[in-house]
C-alpha cells in the first residue's frame, strides 16, 4: 500500500492531521491540473478549491483508496468543465468579467520567456480539452501512458492517437 492510500484511509477514518496532509500534498497538483487545463478565463484558485470542497466532503464514497488519483482527476475534470461553462455564459451575459493572469508581469520572467510562455498557453488552449488532457498528463506530468489511460478512463489506443494528435498540433500552432 502506498502513502496516497494509507492517507486517503486515514481521512476516511476521520484523521483531521490527514485531511490536511492530504489537502496540502495534492493542492499543487490540482492547481496546476486546473491552470493547465482550465484556459486564461478559468480562475485556477477558485477551480481547485470547488475541487478540494467536492473530495473533502464526498471522500467516504470512494471504495478503493488506490483509486484516489483517477477520482480526483475525475472530479478536476468536471470541476473545470463547469467552471468553463460559467465562463462562456459571462461572455455573452452582462457583468464583471474576471481578470486574466497577464504572463508579461511575472517579476522573475524576461520578455523572451514571457512571449514564449505566452505562445505556448494560447497553443495549448487551441487544442481541444481531450487532447489537452492527455498532452498534460503525458508530457508535462511525465505519466506513463497505461497511467493516463487509467486516469481519463479511455484505452491505451486512444490515449497514444489523442498524444499524437495534440503534440502535431502543438508544434503546428507553435511555429506559427
Amino acid at each position: 500500500m502506498n502513502a496516497t492510500n494509507a492517507l486517503v484511509e486515514a481521512v476516511q477514518r476521520g484523521d483531521r492531521e490527514a485531511r490536511e496532509t492530504l489537502f496540502r500534498t495534492w493542492t499543487p497538483i490540482v492547481r496546476r491540473w486546473c491552470a493547465r487545463l482550465g484556459g486564461p478565463t478559468v480562475d485556477s484558485e477558485d477551480a481547485a478549491h470547488d475541487v478540494f470542497l467536492i473530495v473533502l466532503t464526498r471522500i467516504n464514497s470512494l471504495l478503493h483508496p488506490a483509486c484516489f488519483e483517477r477520482w480526483l482527476f475525475g472530479i478536476t475534470r468536471r470541476v473545470l468543465a463547469r467552471h468553463r461553462r460559467r465562463a462562456w455564459v459571462r461572455r455573452w451575459v452582462q457583468g464583471p468579467v474576471p481578470d486574466a493572469i497577464d504572463v508579461d508581469h511575472l517579476p522573475d520572467r524576461d520578455a523572451e520567456k514571457s512571449d514564449t510562455l505566452r505562445a505556448l498557453h494560447v497553443a495549448l488552449q487551441s487544442l481541444p480539452a481531450p487532447q489537452r488532457e492527455v498532452l498534460l498528463l503525458s508530457d508535462l506530468e511525465e505519466r506513463p501512458a497505461p497511467e493516463v489511460a487509467t486516469m481519463i478512463r479511455a484505452p491505451i489506443g486512444t490515449v497514444a492517437s489523442r498524444l499524437r494528435l495534440a503534440r502535431a498540433k502543438l508544434a503546428k500552432a507553435l511555429a506559427a
